[in-house]
């Protein structure tokens, strides 16, 4: 947890995102409030349909359509051009979905440091990096293995690594171990959590599992496009 009075990793202020579907417009979001402090790990927690993703797709820049106030350690986003999103997007924030999303073509290793490539380090560096984090993960012997290769739990685990390469200041998970059983699950979420609090990293979780959620920091629950009490 960070001290009282330091700029929150996030924080959202009145945010809102509606759609129009057949003629009807559909309110997902409906002013949602939240501060998550540098370092902190809050778990999201909501029921499918209940707008936990579109919160995280608003809050991870990676589509507009939003009313209201993002700031992401400590810079607003509304009124960013594209360019300035990418790269507010690039340099602050690491995202870990469902499904793993790994390049099929490439090892294990290669994909984390292709995430440090993309920010501009170079090969010999962005390597040693993704060594650096795959090998607490266990996976210092899966090295060079392509995602074929891999287990689920093990696939999940490269994809924390990718999210961490850049050292955000935020990660953004969506059901992360959503596709695992429940003792990989587990697993992946240990190796998660210790990796995010290693890095001093903050985090927003979204989960439907209370028993996972419990384990973070901090709940808040998402019912309807309104933020309640968990």
């Amino acid at each position: 947890m960070s001290d009282a009075g330091e700029i929150p990793a996030l924080l959202v202020r009145g945010l809102t995102r509606r759609f129009v579907q057949g003629g009807a417009v559909i309110e997902v979001l409906r002013g949602v409030d939240l501060a998550v402090a540098r370092g902190e790990i809050v778990a999201l927690l909501g029921p499918s349909g209940s707008g936990k993703s579109t919160l995280l797709q608003a809050v991870g820049l990676l589509e507009g359509g939003w009313d209201g106030d993002i700031a992401i350690d400590g810079t607003p986003a509304r009124g960013l051009d594209d360019g300035a999103r990418t790269l507010l997007r690039r340099q602050r924030l690491g995202f870990v979905y469902q499904f793993h999303h790994l390049l099929p073509d490439f090892s294990a290793e290669e994909n984390v440091a292709l995430a440090c490539m993309i920010a501009g380090a170079p090969r010999r560096e962005a390597l040693a990096r993704a060594r650096a984090l795959l090998v607490p993960l266990g996976l210092g012997s899966r090295l060079s293995h392509r995602p074929s290769q891999l287990s689920g739990g093990e696939q999940q685990r490269v994809a924390v690594a990718r999210a961490l390469a850049n050292r955000p200041v935020l990660v953004l998970a969506d059901e992360p171990t959503g596709n695992l059983d429940e003792d990989t699950a587990d697993r992946v979420l240990a190796a998660f959590l210790a990796q995010v609090r290693g890095a001093g990293a903050a985090a927003l979780v979204a989960t439907h599992n209370r028993a996972l959620a419990a384990r973070m920091d901090r709940i808040v629950r998402l019912d309807h496009g309104r933020l309640v009490p968990a």
